[in-house]
């Protein structure tokens, strides 16, 4: 149950797409959207569409407003075909959050402090009702790097790992990234096995590594979302790695 103080902050708002978990499945895994649509209320509507097959457990506005579409214990259709660790079906193990921001095709930009205070205060709730690892609070674009960027590369996720809300290099436990780095260029097989081990799914092809490296970059080396395997990316996926396996 919400705490009083944030419960007075969330409407309800009810989707029709829902269905039920699958009997005895945790819910040990949060995925963060954008709505990827050029207003709030268009994606409100959206979600609560039963033509459009989607819908989240919530969704918080730019002003902070914070809606519930579907009860935690129920399942949303807001993950699609993706992976992340060992979870196939995402959706059954998953709550989902759709933070509104027009996102790459409509005018990027970045997220307002409300909104963002918003998504800790529900996240923390959350948290308190929930198992949920640090390293399975995730991007979308993490479970389904072929087809997904948000919430792309604007979003703070340092800001809540140091709320301790997921992974951060020097937060929750996780290491700090070495002064030093590396002295010597990774290499991508190096640098791809670590993308394993934090919880991506196999590369088939050189684009699907590309598009691996690109999602790890929006969500934890967002100055440089290039594709590009440097000195950098390898030190953070290691002390990522790291720390997921102690």
């Amino acid at each position: 149950m919400h705490s009083k103080r944030l419960q007075e902050r969330i409407i309800s708002h009810p989707s029709p797409n829902v269905g039920n978990r699958p009997d005895g499945c945790p819910i040990d895994i949060l995925i963060l959207h954008y709505t990827g649509m050029q207003s709030g209320a268009a994606a409100l509507d959206r979600l609560c569409d039963p033509a459009s097959s989607v819908s989240s457990h919530y969704l918080i506005e730019e002003d902070g407003r914070i809606f519930q579409l579907v009860d935690e214990d129920k399942r949303a259709w807001h993950a699609g075909v993706g992976c992340w660790q060992e979870s196939r079906d995402v959706n059954s193990h998953s709550i989902g959050i759709e933070i509104v921001n027009p996102g790459h095709e409509f005018g990027y930009r970045p997220f307002p402090d409300i909104q963002i205070q918003s998504v800790i205060d529900l996240t923390q709730d959350i948290l308190t009702r929930h198992a949920i690892p640090a390293d399975r609070i995730i991007a979308h674009s993490d479970m389904a790097p072929d087809r997904k960027e948000d919430p792309g590369e604007l979003f703070p996720w340092q800001l809540l790992a140091e709320n301790g809300i997921g992974l951060w290099p020097g937060c929750n436990g996780v290491p700090a990234i070495p002064s030093n780095v590396i002295d010597a260029p990774a290499t991508p097989d190096d640098f791809h096995a670590l993308l394993a081990a934090i919880g991506y799914g196999p590369a088939t092809n050189e684009e699907d590594g590309t598009k691996r490296t690109i999602a790890f970059q929006r969500h934890w080396r967002q100055n440089d979302i290039s594709g590009q395997v440097d000195n950098e990316c390898h030190a953070i996926a290691k002390v990522l790695a790291s720390a997921i396996a102690s």
